[in-house]
C-alpha cells in the first residue's frame, strides 16, 4: 500500500520585466498553463498544488519547494532560467524530486535542457499524462484531463478558458511559426464545461487565435455562447482574434449579441510595409483606423499591441506613429509598446542571425519586450532615450491623458459603463503599468538601460536559499549570444536544428527521459503496492 498520495507541484515561472521580484496580481491575462497542466493527474490518488510567479512572486518558499515528489515547470521562453533556478532549490531540499519541464524555452532549446531536467516535453499539455503514468502509475492520470480552476488561486473576477490550440497564420516573429503545428478545435462539450467550471461572470478565451480558419467551428461556438449568454451563465467575454475576423461585418454584430465585450487583435503596426515585410498580410487588408472604431461602434472594445521595430525603422518614423495614436481618439490605445524579440527558431530570429543583427552577450532572459536584443537601424544613442520614453511613457502621459477624455467622449453612449472602464484601465496601464498591476509597488530599485548585455540582472539570480554545490551553476544566466553577436556555443546544437525535425522528434519522443539522463524514480512509499 501507498504510505500517503504523490504530491505533485506544477509552477509557472516568470521573470518581471522591471526586474525586480515583484508580484504581479493584476496582471492579464493570466498564466494559465499550471490549471490545465494540474488536470493530467487523477485528484483522488495525487496530491496537487499549483504556484504562479507573476502574481505571487519568486518561489523561494522553502517547505513548499521541499514538499513535491514531482516538480512540474512550465513558463515563457525568458523563463527558462528562472527553471533552472526552482529546480536547484527543490533538488537540494528533496534530492529524490522528479523534475518535468516544458514550454516555449524546452521547445526552443531541448538539448539544452535535457542536462537540467528529468524529463523535458516537447509536445503539447497531453503529454504530462505520458511523464505521469511512466513515474507513478496509470492510477496517477485522469480518465479526462479537465482544467483544475479549482487550484488556481490567482484567476479572481475574470475566469480564463481555451477553446482552440494554435494559430493558422504564420507571422515571422511570433513563436507558433517556430513551432509549425496545426490549428486544433475542441470539442464544443469541452468548452461549455470550462464556461460552467470557471464560473465568473466575465471570462476570456485565451486561444492563440479564437477565429481561425475553421468557420463552420466558429459559428458554432458562437451559437453555442449565445445560448448561454440568455440563459445568463454569464455576463460577458473576451477573446483574440486575428484580423481577418474583421474582414466580415457579420462577425462583429453575432459575437455582440452573444456576449462578447471585448476583443484583442495584433495590429502591430498602422505601417503597411512593415507589416508586409512581416508576413502579416492578413493585416493589410482593411485600413487599421476604421477596422478598429468599426469594433468599437459595433459595442466591443478593440484591444491591440504596438511592435516599435527599431531594427528597420528610424525613430522620426516610429515617434510620429505613436504621436498619431495619441491624437486619434476614434481608437483606443494599445495595451503596450514592444521591441522586437528574437524567439529561437522564427523566420525572423533566422533572418537576424543571417545578417548579423544580434547584440553581443544577449541572455535568453533578456527577449522580452523591453530590452533591446538587436542592431538598430541608427545609433544606440539615438535608440535609447526613445525606447526609455515609450517603456516608462515619460513624455506621453498628457497626450494619454487627453485622448482617454477625447475617447470617453466620442463613445461614451455608444460602450457599456463597464466597457468605458476597461478602456480607461488600458489607458492606464500605458499611464502607470506597475501602480495597476503591481499594488504596493514603489519605484524602480535600479536604473534601466534597456539594452541586453549591460542590463542588470534580476536579483533572483542570487539564490535566496542555500543551493547544493552541484546546482551552483543553475544560477548563471543561459546566453543567447557570445561577445562577438554569434549563437553561444552551448546552443549551437538546437539553435541549428530546424523547426521541423523539431516536430518530428516530440512526435517520435512523447516523453525525452532526459535524452539519455537516468531517469530518478519516486520513493518506494509512492509507489503503488
Amino acid at each position: 500500500m501507498r504510505s500517503r498520495k504523490p504530491r505533485i507541484l506544477v509552477v509557472n515561472c516568470y521573470f518581471d520585466d522591471l526586474r525586480e521580484n515583484i508580484p504581479r496580481p493584476r496582471k492579464m491575462p493570466m498564466a494559465m498553463g499550471p490549471a490545465f497542466l494540474a488536470g493530467a493527474f487523477d485528484r483522488n490518488f495525487c496530491d496537487v498544488r499549483l504556484y504562479d510567479e507573476v502574481s505571487s512572486g519568486s518561489l523561494e518558499d522553502s517547505q513548499l519547494l521541499s514538499w513535491p515528489d514531482m516538480l512540474v515547470l512550465t513558463g515563457l521562453t525568458t523563463g527558462f532560467d528562472r527553471m533552472l533556478h526552482v529546480t536547484a532549490y527543490a533538488r537540494t531540499l528533496n534530492s529524490q524530486v522528479i523534475v518535468v519541464a516544458g514550454g516555449p524555452g524546452i521547445r526552443s532549446f531541448p538539448r539544452h535542457a535535457k542536462n537540467f531536467f528529468d524529463y523535458c516535453c516537447l509536445g503539447d499539455i497531453e503529454e504530462l499524462c505520458q511523464v505521469a503514468r511512466e513515474v507513478l502509475g496509470d492510477d496517477a492520470v485522469a480518465e479526462e484531463m479537465n482544467p483544475r480552476f479549482d487550484l488556481a488561486y490567482w484567476v479572481r473576477s475574470v475566469g480564463h478558458i481555451e477553446s482552440s490550440r494554435n494559430c493558422n497564420f504564420r507571422c515571422s516573429f511570433c513563436t507558433l511559426s517556430s513551432e509549425l503545428r496545426s490549428y486544433q478545435n475542441y470539442d464544443l462539450e469541452y468548452t461549455r464545461k470550462q464556461i460552467l467550471a470557471v464560473d465568473k461572470e466575465f471570462f476570456l478565451f485565451i486561444d492563440n487565435n479564437f477565429y481561425g480558419n475553421d468557420k463552420k467551428y466558429f459559428h458554432e461556438r458562437i451559437h453555442l455562447l449565445k445560448q448561454m449568454y440568455k440563459d445568463a451563465r454569464f455576463a460577458g467575454w473576451g477573446a483574440l482574434v486575428t484580423n481577418d475576423f474583421f474582414y466580415d461585418d457579420e462577425n462583429l454584430s453575432r459575437a455582440r449579441e452573444a456576449g462578447c465585450v471585448t476583443l484583442f487583435s495584433g495590429v502591430e503596426s498602422f505601417d503597411n510595409a512593415w507589416l508586409r515585410s512581416m508576413n502579416k498580410t492578413q493585416n493589410n487588408r482593411l485600413p487599421q483606423v476604421d477596422m478598429i472604431s468599426k469594433c468599437l461602434n459595433a459595442g466591443i472594445v478593440f484591444l491591440y499591441g504596438m511592435l516599435l521595430d527599431v531594427t528597420s525603422r528610424t525613430v522620426d518614423d516610429l515617434e510620429r506613429e505613436v504621436e498619431f495614436v495619441m491624437r486619434t481618439p476614434e481608437i483606443t490605445l494599445p495595451c503596450f509598446l514592444s521591441l522586437p524579440i528574437p524567439f529561437p527558431g522564427t523566420p525572423f530570429f533566422w533572418e537576424c542571425v543571417e545578417k548579423g543583427r544580434l547584440l553581443p552577450n544577449t541572455r535568453v532572459r533578456d527577449l522580452n519586450g523591453t530590452v533591446l536584443s538587436l542592431k538598430p537601424l541608427e545609433s544606440i544613442a539615438r535608440v535609447q532615450p526613445f525606447i526609455a520614453a515609450t517603456q516608462t511613457m515619460n513624455g506621453y502621459r498628457k497626450q494619454i491623458l487627453n485622448h482617454t477624455f477625447n475617447f470617453y467622449r466620442r463613445y461614451r453612449t455608444v460602450l457599456t459603463p463597464e466597457q468605458m472602464r476597461l478602456s480607461a484601465m488600458n489607458s492606464g496601464l500605458l499611464f502607470a503599468h506597475e501602480m495597476l498591476t503591481a499594488p504596493g509597488w514603489i519605484r524602480r530599485a535600479h536604473k534601466r538601460t534597456y539594452l541586453s548585455g549591460s542590463e542588470q540582472l534580476d536579483k533572483v539570480y542570487q539564490p535566496a536559499l542555500r543551493i547544493d554545490p552541484r546546482y551552483g551553476h543553475y544560477f548563471a544566466p543561459t546566453m543567447l549570444t557570445d561577445k562577438n553577436g554569434e549563437i553561444a556555443a552551448h546552443l549551437l546544437d538546437d539553435i541549428r536544428v530546424s523547426p521541423r525535425v523539431r516536430i518530428e522528434q516530440t512526435n517520435g519522443n512523447a516523453s525525452l527521459n532526459g535524452q539519455g539522463r537516468k531517469s530518478r524514480r519516486p520513493p518506494p512509499g509512492l509507489m503503488p503496492g
